[in-house]
């Protein structure tokens, strides 16, 4: 199984050093990103896609809550692990679709199991996926597989219809046809669906 991505987020200082110490214990896991503040992890969340946030509630200017919120606007889909001080935030933790829950300050056997858990529940979700993926992949035809690969390039309909020596009328009904099979409501899912898939580099 491929190495976990994970990006660390708490804007306190010592709790976000204890914990990126137990996470570089634990084989399998690769820190992509430690930040302090919400509105930089926001976008550095976006940018790099980890797979697993380990992510504070309690935040200056915006909580956990909020974060997790700005992220799934921008169409990624990264599992939250909520660490903090206060147990009242353990319900709504949940109803917000976090992985799970941990109290500060972070015990190494508790985060074993979690991560565990993440495992084995991951492992579950990749054969999902891969075996949902490869279904739509099918339904698209070789120019279609082009031009999802230019559009991820953030080419244009206009560069893309002058590299395939199509018309752009042509490479905007191939578009609506891949967002209709696959489901697509922004470029920004096509984009993420093509790189997931290797589609680009």
């Amino acid at each position: 199984m491929k190495e976990i991505t994970c990006i660390v987020l708490d804007d306190e200082r010592g709790a976000r050093e204890r914990l990126v110490v137990l996470l570089s214990k634990i084989e399998g896991i690769k820190i992509i990103g430690i930040e302090g503040e919400p509105e930089i992890a926001i976008e550095t969340i976006t940018r790099k896609i980890p797979d697993l946030v380990f992510i504070d509630v309690e935040m200056p200017r915006l909580t956990g809550f909020d974060v997790v919120r700005e992220v799934r606007k921008k169409n990624v889909y990264p599992d939250f692990i909520f660490v903090t001080g206060y147990n009242q935030y353990a319900i709504k933790a949940i109803k917000k679709e976090a992985f799970d829950y941990l109290l500060k300050p972070v015990d190494i056997d508790e985060l074993n199991k979690t991560l565990n858990r993440y495992k084995n529940n991951i492992f579950t979700r990749f054969k999902e996926k891969k075996s949902k993926n490869a279904e739509v992949l099918r339904q698209f035809s070789e120019r279609e597989i082009e031009i999802i690969k230019l559009i991820a390039q953030h080419k244009s309909a206009k560069q893309i219809a002058e590299e395939l020596y199509i018309s752009k009328s042509t490479v905007d009904t191939h578009r609506k046809n891949i967002f209709e099979k696959a489901g697509f409501h922004k470029t920004s899912e096509l984009i993420v669906f093509a790189l997931k898939n290797g589609l680009v580099r």
